[in-house]
């Protein structure tokens, strides 16, 4: 099964990245639109900056930019108005004795973490793993494309939004815990992830096929993170008004099982 899985990926990989493009990008007609569709990181390292020439003329020539969420707006999306229970009360001890090694790996006092929901802990030990690799969200493919998009008064389309997104996070099933349990299981891995991705952007996307990366989400997880949001996505574009666009979404979308681009092509 795992075999069949990963052939499949594989498969897929090999026709998401043209080596006409030296980053991660596909091109998608649906009669008259055409969608760019940009693999983005949604935090970025120095070098990515500034963005590469035939982008920017992508962008240039597009009637719109279209991404997840619009965040330059500024201001946290996250509201601490509920408290949670001490986490020595809602985590099994071995969990719990987990995330200690982990904070005290990245020199975090555990105690920030102590009444916040499970979901808002794991993008928070996210982001610092992002840091630690010396990516920042100022370089960010998607924040650095909106900022040229609004230089150039493009129009900017938002198939969620950051409300949305939060909504997202705040249904899942115990506060977010399935999250929080992917992400200490799956640290190395998302590490070398993000590694892959950067190198994509920095070094253009590896020419050799196929290309297999792994998964860091549990089967439930993909389904409400993954597969839901580009099946809502593809209905999204499949709407739009003839145009061009450019697409910026996070890469890992562009991939896989009932990936965006697959989607949009059936």
């Amino acid at each position: 099964m795992r075999h069949g899985l990963w052939h499949s990926i594989q498969q897929r990989i090999a026709i998401l990245f043209p080596a006409s493009y030296s980053w991660p990008a596909m091109d998608i007609h649906l009669d008259n639109r055409r969608l760019h569709l940009a693999g983005s990181i949604h935090m970025g390292t120095r070098d990515m900056q500034p963005l590469p020439a035939g982008l920017l003329r992508q962008l240039n020539k597009a009637d719109a930019l279209i991404v997840e969420a619009d965040i330059t707006q500024g201001g946290s999306p996250f509201s601490n108005d509920d408290e949670y229970p001490p986490l020595a009360t809602r985590l099994d001890a071995e969990v719990l004795l987990r995330l200690q090694a982990l904070c005290d790996e990245l020199s975090l006092s555990i105690s920030l973490f102590d009444t916040l929901p499970f979901w808002q802990i794991a993008l928070m030990l996210q982001a610092q793993q992002a840091q630690r690799l010396g990516l920042r969200p100022q370089f960010g493919i998607d924040y650095q494309l909106l900022q040229a998009a609004k230089a150039a008064n493009k129009r900017i389309i938002e198939l969620e939004g950051p409300e949305t997104q939060i909504a997202l996070l705040k249904s899942l099933p115990q506060d977010g815990l399935p999250l929080l349990l992917d992400t200490l299981e799956h640290w190395h891995t998302n590490a070398r992830l993000l590694q892959t991705m950067i190198s994509w952007w920095l070094d253009a996307p590896p020419k050799q096929q196929p290309v297999a990366l792994p998964t860091t989400f549990s089967s439930e997880l993909n389904d409400t993170l993954m597969r839901n949001r580009n099946q809502h996505w593809r209905e999204l574009l499949l709407a739009l008004p003839k145009g061009r666009y450019v697409v910026a979404i996070g890469a890992l979308h562009l991939y896989g099982d009932d990936n965006l681009p697959g989607l949009l092509k059936r």
